[in-house]
């Protein structure tokens, strides 16, 4: 069975109740339990995991390396514009990677307008809410 890991970076284990506005009223198990049923249909095995801390999402991705993981999905939040090791552990990742963000970050502060996630990705989706999770997760599921 092909697998697949999403990853959720730091406060989006807040999702529904952190600025509704911007990032929207489903929670982070809404968004886990509709990926797990997307990928369920189409004989994947989804594994979801949301940490604050850098190292745990680090980790995973060497984790994915080795344990036959076709893509990852990935949110890095605030990781997004600060953190070179999260680029690194992926660009070690041979796999499909596709960078999700809830809200559109390039009609937010300028400091989000960069990623270094973005330099590994295969792909971005930003500002299409948690839409653009089912959308990363059927273009990962398409080129396995």
């Amino acid at each position: 069975m092909n697998k697949v890991l999403v990853l959720h970076g730091p406060n989006l284990n807040l999702l529904g109740t952190r600025q509704p506005e911007i990032y929207g009223r489903e929670t982070l198990a809404d968004i886990d339990a509709a990926l797990r049923e997307q990928a369920r249909k189409a004989g994947w095995e989804l594994v979801s995991r949301q940490s604050n801390h850098e190292g745990e999402l680090i980790d995973a991705i060497h984790a994915a390396r080795l344990d036959g993981t076709a893509g990852i999905v990935i949110n890095p939040a605030a990781y997004t514009h600060t953190s070179v090791a999260i680029l690194d552990a992926l660009n070690a990742f041979d796999g499909k990677v596709i960078e999700v963000h809830l809200s559109n970050v390039h009609r937010r502060e300028a400091f989000r307008h960069h990623s270094y996630v973005s330099l590994r990705a295969d792909g971005v989706i930003a500002g299409l809410g948690s839409r653009g999770y089912g959308l990363a997760l059927e273009a990962v599921m398409a080129d396995a």
